[in-house]
């Protein structure tokens, strides 16, 4: 099992923390603050870090910042406050590859665990580092994205905009490991708005609900509504038109 590290400047919640994921067989390595936490990644180099962002002294973007720097494959999810969606744009402008509201929902939690240690196999796994397919159902071209939407993943995308250009419509179907970063945002905006400029229906659909808020921030599923599973986003395509 991955290890993974814990910074949290309440000692209550590392302990909490370094019981429920050392239960769960993970290795727990804790820090009560930025600068520890940074001192034992640069010695440990975990490949997940679950970090609060309101800290003392050095806050969770800062530290979100330094890991990326130093190992950018890193999975880094931040804990933010309830609701706050800007600060959560904010860090996933940062490349945080996930996040998640307090107070901690189990579910939530280990939700985002599944994603990440998921998002690690698959990296581990491809040689390529591919993160879209293109499948097409009837009029509608289904880009499957896998892993993270980053700005990594450009050309893979670009690549899948064009075997879908002759599509009437297209949806984005994220798989249930997906995240996307800030980079990723711009790339899936400029995708939808292109589509809708040229009179394509689009649609999104299996994206994590934590991720669909910010999505909603930006005005993305007022071009792309977004659906839950791939079969109600394509029974809403069917009855649209295209070109």
């Amino acid at each position: 099992m991955h290890t993974i590290l814990v910074i949290d400047d309440e000692r209550p919640t590392l302990r909490m923390f370094e019981l429920y994921l050392g239960a769960y067989g993970y290795r727990v390595l804790t820090a009560a603050n930025g600068e520890e936490g940074l001192d034992i990644f640069a010695a440990q180099q975990p490949p997940i870090v679950l970090t609060d962002i309101k800290m003392p002294g050095m806050d969770g973007l800062a530290v979100l910042r330094a890991i990326k720097e130093k190992r950018p494959q890193t999975e880094v999810v931040v804990i933010t406050g309830h609701g706050d969606v800007d600060l959560a744009l904010e860090a996933l402008e940062l490349r945080a590859t996930d996040f998640i509201d307090k107070p901690i929902r189990r579910e939530a939690l280990e939700a985002a665990l599944s994603r990440a240690t998921a998002r690690l196999s698959l990296a581990e796994a491809s040689e390529e580092g591919g993160v879209v397919d293109v499948e097409r159902d009837a009029d509608v071209a289904v880009l499957t994205i896998r892993g993270s939407l980053t700005g990594e993943a450009e050309p893979y995308l670009v690549r899948a905009l064009r075997q879908a250009e002759n599509a009437a419509k297209l949806l984005f179907a994220f798989s249930p490991d997906a995240s996307i970063n800030g980079a990723g945002l711009d790339l899936l905006v400029q995708a939808a708005e292109d589509a809708g400029g040229g009179g394509r229906p689009v649609a999104l659909c299996g994206l994590a609900e934590n991720f669909a808020k910010v999505l909603d921030r930006l005005g993305v599923t007022t071009k792309a509504p977004r659906f839950a599973g791939r079969e109600d986003a394509l029974a809403h395509l069917a009855g649209l038109g295209g070109d």
